[in-house]
């Protein structure tokens, strides 16, 4: 269809409706015919509120315009992803008054992994996420899918140099926090509060020789069994809810002592 080949698709029943209600442009939404159960009716109560044009579609149809295999009924098609600027992420720190709290992916791949980081870093407060533009997951329909619409919520910067983004946000006094296997030092011990970035690296190869070397300090988390490394986005989110901990946004029990 030529009108898919200048726009982006949202596709799920949760990404859809984030869509909704972020106020975001949406050019036209898709519903599989007979289509009129669960938060369906929703969609299309606050699709018709807002003007938004709904097309009810075949089955077959509806399958051939997916991306995912799993697009529950229904498929927005909105303008293409706008990426933001690095100085945007900073400026959202200033207005809720937070230290910059940033995530940097140095080289996800899988969608899959990027949509769950997105999603988790939503839920985080984290301030923005900033990925490469070259050998990276782009913001596409199963990201927005895996993320539940987290995207809607989250500044996302897509960078042509993560090394030359490193030092711009030391300059602005941000300390930048690797992750690597091979370090000595294990997440819970590190000072994780004030301005800081943390660095994600590729599912199989971590992080860049070049991007390792540029970080302020490394980190790492304990393993015990024989596979020696977590799913990008497993890892992901224990360390930045370790931040989100030392930073005072979430209290942490064991045993009646404060961790």
């Amino acid at each position: 269809m030529k009108e898919e080949t200048y726009q982006d698709q949202v596709e799920g029943r949760n990404a859809v409706l984030e869509l909704l209600e972020s106020g975001k442009d949406i050019n036209k939404i898709f519903i599989t015919k007979g289509e009129r159960h669960g938060s369906i009716n929703k969609i299309i109560s606050i699709a018709k509120e807002n003007k938004v044009i709904l097309v009810e579609k075949e089955k077959r149809q509806m399958e051939q315009i997916a991306q995912t295999q799993n697009y529950q009924g229904v498929i927005a098609l909105v303008p293409p992803y706008e990426y933001c600027e690095i100085e945007d992420i900073l400026q959202e720190a200033k207005q809720r008054q937070e230290e910059p709290f940033v995530l940097i992916l140095d080289g996800i791949e899988d969608p899959h992994n990027l949509g769950s980081i997105i999603r988790t870093a939503e839920t985080a407060g984290v301030h923005g996420v900033i990925i490469p533009k070259r050998r990276a997951a782009t913001v596409n329909s199963t990201v927005n899918k895996v993320s539940a619409g987290a995207v809607q919520h989250m500044k996302i910067a897509r960078v042509t140099n993560i090394s030359d983004t490193i030092e711009q946000l030391k300059k602005e006094g941000l300390w930048i926090c690797g992750t690597d296997i091979n370090t000595s030092t294990y997440y819970y011990d590190q000072d994780l509060t004030g301005a800081i970035a943390i660095v994600i690296g590729n599912e199989g190869n971590g992080m860049g020789q070049k991007v390792k070397k540029n970080c302020d300090f490394l980190i790492k988390i304990p393993m015990k069994g024989k596979v020696d490394s977590l799913n990008a986005s497993v890892s992901t989110g224990i360390i930045i809810y370790e931040a989100m901990r030392q930073r005072g946004q979430i209290p942490f029990v064991s045993n009646g002592r404060k961790m």
